[in-house]
């Protein structure tokens, strides 16, 4: 399974909330679509958010940025929580599942788990470090299979697992006062500064607009949200 390549996954709430269901998120959560960044249409996001996740294209600015981002923290040092539920993402096209991973891992003071594959996958991995979780999700069929299923869902057509993909998915979520950026193919979880639960959605938006702004000429960017089910 290690060098397999799966079909992407779509950024689309319909499919990413069957996604959810199927292993054992409460339904008192879903995925909402976020239409705009600024206040007024934040405003229409159901609350409380949990996470937010953002679809990108994956462009040469983006691969600069992230460099000179790790070569700046490798530099600096950063301050991570311990409670932080972060993974490293090794099988191709994964990206959207290690998102909503990511999304659930760092809530589940407040997700309802039922028994189930999800549950059974953070029980196992949340002693490992980065690396190990991301190889424990490798080889988690129940996860992995459900990602396959879901994959053939949406409204655009399916691409093969073959398929070049040019767009990424990543986290932010609160944790401990902070605004974390989770993407399984950098080097470490991003602390983006003070956050709380009230304001994380707004400070969030504020970052996809600093990933918008690094490709002013690119249209294709998505955003959704991990909240509370109207």
């Amino acid at each position: 399974m290690a060098s397999e390549k799966l079909i992407p996954l779509e950024s689309n709430p319909e499919v990413m909330n069957k996604f959810l269901q199927k292993l054992g998120v409460s339904n008192k959560w879903s995925i909402v679509d976020v239409m705009g960044l600024d206040s007024e249409l934040l405003a229409w996001v159901p609350r409380p958010v949990l996470a937010v996740i953002l679809l990108f294209p994956v462009s040469e600015a983006y691969e600069q940025h992230k460099k000179q981002q790790e070569q700046e923290i490798l530099s600096k040092g950063q301050e991570i929580s311990n409670n932080l539920f972060y993974m490293k993402q090794y099988v191709s096209n994964t990206c959207g599942t290690v998102a909503m991973v990511h999304s659930v891992a760092n809530n589940t003071d407040r997700v309802e788990l039922a028994d189930g594959v999800m549950k059974r996958f953070l029980d196992e991995a949340k002693d490992l470090d980065a690396a190990a979780r991301g190889k424990l999700l490798e080889i988690n069929e129940g996860i992995i299979n459900a990602h396959k299923e879901l994959a053939l869902e949406g409204q655009t057509n399916t691409p093969r697992a073959e398929d070049p993909v040019n767009h990424h998915f990543i986290t932010f979520v609160h944790k401990d006062g902070a605004l974390y950026e989770l993407d399984g193919s950098k080097a470490f979880p991003v602390n983006h500064g003070p956050t709380t639960p009230d304001s994380m959605l707004e400070d969030a938006a504020k970052l996809c607009k600093e990933f918008m702004a690094r490709d002013p000429d690119e249209v294709r960017f998505t955003v959704v949200a991990f909240a509370a089910t109207d």
